[in-house]
């Protein structure tokens, strides 16, 4: 047991009336006070007192109360019944703006509540007064540095299997352990696992990945058997081997790309999916060396699958996939041509090249093979960018000193898909030479064009 953890536990002990004063929302505060006017038991539960006793600021502020839905109602009309017609009796207050959520107690009391909890340090309840509630030990736990169901683990992840996830990220997040009484009932969840909506186990990884241990947590779902239920291409990574420019089969690189990638969901992702495709390319030649040819391209296609699966948003995703797609872009060897440059950064984009270089030193380290975050030929390469963006090259439609209404005047046609097609065409001509990005010289050319398309 930590000792730090033990006095940090005690003097949130000894703050916990006056953190609640300041912290509690004014909205809070009177609807817990009319519930008590009311002769209703109520009291804040879960991560609230949680993360007040631990002195950071709760995000929720959960409620919990000895009235009915009924009861509540009636103190509080604008409210409504969450999932009514599924049999869930939590109330929605709305206040302030902000929606706050009162549930009436599971079982006859608040110990009984509190038992059938998730978890320990998130068993505890906190009266208006300042009295906390621990019957379950969660401050205890907390001080240990823990993560322990609430009683029988087998119980508790069978009432939801998500808390299988959750534990997991908790302990990520808190850089706790597991009990291993809970640790050992994980493999239990997984067919409850594979019931759940997606959405759900998207939204347990996306928050776990930004956790201090998400190699951590990476490992224990893998061990578990639960990664492989929600997504079997990444737990197939584990024990293939790779080639002599890797010291660590995929799995391992991939973890150890993960662990060095910045604390962005995407640049997470996309560090944890860059190689996600080898599995599925893997080769040996004649000499015995193996090979991924196209693992970017494929690994792209699956990591798409993947997060569309999951639904992760659209714009986490569509990130994603393009640094997947072209991880290996920064990773050349021997001279490139200008054109060859523009045209790589046309592909990547300016607005992903920065991303691209943080996944590519991240891809680099966890080899085990190189020194450095950036291999000399890498560094090269983005000095002839950065000289090619000075000289104020084209690498957009945008940056053609023509436009699509020249297009439209000089075809005199409608509007259709070839004033795109058209441009493109003329971007890939300036992209050879940028001299040829004159206004003058263009027009000729669409004219020359018209004629022909």
């Amino acid at each position: 047991m930590s000792f730090s953890r033990r006095l940090k536990l005690l003097a949130g002990r000894l703050a916990l009336p006056r953190r609640l004063e300041r912290a509690l929302p004014r909205a809070a505060l009177e609807i817990m006070a009319a519930l008590a006017d009311a002769g209703h038991e109520v009291g804040l539960v879960g991560g609230s007192v949680r993360d007040l006793l631990l002195g950071t600021a709760p995000k929720d502020w959960d409620m919990v109360t000895s009235a009915s839905p009924e009861q509540m109602l009636a103190l509080f009309p604008q409210g409504r019944v969450m999932g009514a017609s599924r049999g869930g009796n939590t109330v929605l207050i709305p206040r302030e703006g902000q929606p706050y959520e009162v549930t009436p107690y599971r079982g006859a009391n608040l110990g009984e509540d509190l038992a059938r909890r998730d978890f320990t340090m998130n068993a505890m309840a906190l009266g208006l007064d300042g009295t906390l509630h621990d019957p379950l030990g969660g401050q205890r736990d907390l001080a240990a540095g823990v993560v322990r169901a609430c009683l029988d683990p087998g119980a508790r992840l069978a009432e939801d299997p998500l808390r299988a996830l959750r534990a997991i990220r908790l302990a990520a997040h808190f850089e706790f352990d597991l009990d291993p009484a809970l640790a050992a009932a994980l493999p239990l969840a997984a067919p409850g696992v594979a019931m759940l909506a997606p959405e759900r186990i998207g939204a347990e990884l996306a928050r776990m990945l930004v956790t201090p241990r998400p190699v951590w947590a990476l490992e224990r779902l893998r061990e578990s058997g639960l990664l492989a239920v929600f997504a079997p291409e990444i737990a197939d990574m584990y024990g293939v081997e790779q080639n002599q420019y890797h010291r660590f089969d995929v799995w391992h690189h991939s973890m150890a790309a993960l662990g060095l990638a910045p604390v962005e969901l995407h640049l997470r992702l996309a560090a944890l999916l860059h190689d996600v495709g080898k599995p599925r390319t893997v080769s040996t030649d004649e000499r015995g060396n193996r090979h991924f040819y196209a693992h970017e391209s494929i690994g792209a296609e699956m990591a798409d699958d993947l997060l569309a699966r999951l639904r992760f948003p659209a714009d986490v995703r569509a990130k994603v996939v393009h640094l997947v797609r072209w991880h290996m872009d920064l990773h050349l060897e021997g001279e490139m041509s200008d054109s060859a440059i523009r045209r790589m950064v046309r592909r990547v984009g300016l607005e992903h090249m920065h991303d691209l270089i943080q996944l590519r030193r991240a891809d680099r380290l966890a080899s085990g093979m190189r020194q450095g975050d950036l291999s000399p030929e890498t560094v090269h390469l983005l000095q002839q960018v950065d000289r090619i963006l000075k000289e104020d090259a084209a690498l957009r439609v945008t940056d053609l000193a023509v436009d699509g209404g020249d297009v439209l005047e000089i075809f005199c046609r409608p509007p259709g898909p070839y004033v795109g097609r058209v441009l493109a065409q003329l971007l890939e001509e300036v992209t050879e030479d940028p001299r040829l990005n004159e206004r003058e010289w263009l027009l000729s050319r669409l004219a020359e064009l018209s004629k022909v398309w």
